[in-house]
């Protein structure tokens, strides 16, 4: 694993609004790419409104590169649809991992909030976005506004895993 600096976790969870590309629905799926690698959540039939609750794990080597979201609308006999776009930044979540693991954080409870991210026009996000201390890791719970499609959100968390003796370079 040279050159990996940890095993970055992309929760998905679910889909809000997402556009029709079938007659009255979709079949939406949704792949996360980071460098390389590409990992994709399961089909979710005739659903506009996916619960996905999918945890998709890739690996990282560059704390600078964004992590590329598609969503897609599977199709049986045709190209898959695109259902719209979006990119998650990790800079402000690797600079608080980095700043906190230095910390005791063993007395920090549980939910307490370390960072605020303010959605702006360099970002997808579609609110403030909170990166938490929860049960012994640093997380961050995104909404995300799709992009080049009509409608469509979507609802993540990105935990990242380093690996020791690893430096999270930002």
């Amino acid at each position: 694993m040279e050159g990996v600096v940890g095993l970055l976790k992309v929760r998905v969870k679910r889909g809000i609004n997402l556009a029709v590309r079938d007659t009255k629905t979709s079949d939406p799926y949704l792949v996360a790419t980071l460098d390389t690698q590409r990992t994709k959540t399961k089909v979710i039939k005739g659903n506009c409104n996916p619960v996905w609750n999918d945890e998709l794990t890739l690996t990282m080597k560059d704390t600078k590169a964004p992590i590329h979201i598609a969503v897609y609308d599977k199709d049986r006999f045709s190209n898959d649809d695109g259902m719209g776009v979006a990119e998650i930044d990790v800079k402000p979540y690797i600079e608080c991992l980095r700043t906190n693991l230095k910390m005791n954080m063993n007395k920090i409870p549980d939910g307490t909030k370390l960072e605020r991210v303010q959605p702006s026009k360099h970002n997808y996000l579609v609110e403030e976005s909170s990166i938490i201390w929860d049960d012994g890791k640093v997380v961050q719970d995104m909404i995300l506004r799709l992009k080049e499609v009509e409608c469509g959100e979507v609802v993540i968390q990105i935990e990242l895993v380093p690996l020791p003796g690893r430096r999270l370079n930002v």
